[in-house]
């Protein structure tokens, strides 16, 4: 693979406009901020996947948060969501630290890439099912620049696996019919790749106990073994 073909795709992805309600939305919120971030830029654009070129693992999650990913301009960083993400793969030795606070701290992931279906963030964390298909190229495009090293995706949400689905059928993936349905600890065989369904890391999930720490350990070490990556017990 071009080495630079991954950073073009992201940057197209930064660039895109294409649903007026999703650009309305970003844009507002990156000029009214929140309180609390008052003396922050915002990011107030789409946000691109984050990771290595060669990853083996990818993640997929539902779509950036309002005052994290469009705040900080990386997937997961600034969010409780992120935190606990990324608390995970440090704790199973897939990122150099266990914190995402902005896009120069300094984070690595190891062999990991972390995306999502819908790249700019949705009013109410709620994307449309026509906003959802009109970003699946971005991500269409991503997997097949993934596909020679990918072996292992961990997909977090029902809505994240709906819409990544069809994605790796027009990706080139063999996609079994009808399609698997949702649920955590569901794992799919695809050609060359195993899929894993993984509830949700919002805090509608992780405050009410749905969705515990060791619960996600243990799917992305499951998903990092499968991938042949190094990983902690």
């Amino acid at each position: 693979m071009d080495a630079s073909a991954l950073p073009l795709l992201d940057q197209r992805i930064a660039d895109c406009r294409a649903c007026p309600r999703l650009v309305s939305w970003r844009e507002e919120v990156a000029r009214a901020k929140r309180a609390a971030y008052a003396d922050w830029t915002y990011w107030g654009r789409p946000v691109p996947g984050f990771g290595p070129a060669d990853a083996r693992l990818l993640i997929v999650g539902l779509a950036p948060a309002a005052h994290g990913g469009n705040r900080t301009g990386r997937m997961f960083t600034g969010d409780r969501s992120g935190d606990v993400l990324y608390e995970a793969l440090y704790d199973v030795g897939l990122a150099s630290q266990p914190t995402a606070v902005h896009a120069h701290d300094g984070l690595e992931l190891y062999g990991v890439r972390v995306t999502s279906p819908v790249h700019c963030a949705p009013p109410a964390n709620k994307p449309t099912p026509r906003e959802r298909d009109t970003c699946r190229p971005w991500l269409v495009q991503e997997l097949r620049l993934l596909r020679p090293t990918l072996r292992a995706v961990v997909v977090l949400g029902a809505f994240g696996w709906q819409a990544a689905l069809p994605a790796f059928t027009e990706a080139g993936w063999s996609v079994p019919r009808p399609r698997p349905a949702f649920s955590h600890g569901a794992r799919v065989p695809l050609d060359g790749l195993e899929l894993f369904g993984c509830f949700h890391v919002s805090q509608r999930n992780t405050f009410t106990g749905r969705l515990t720490p060791e619960m996600l350990r243990d799917v992305l070490r499951t998903a990092a073994r499968v991938a042949g990556l190094p990983c902690t017990d």
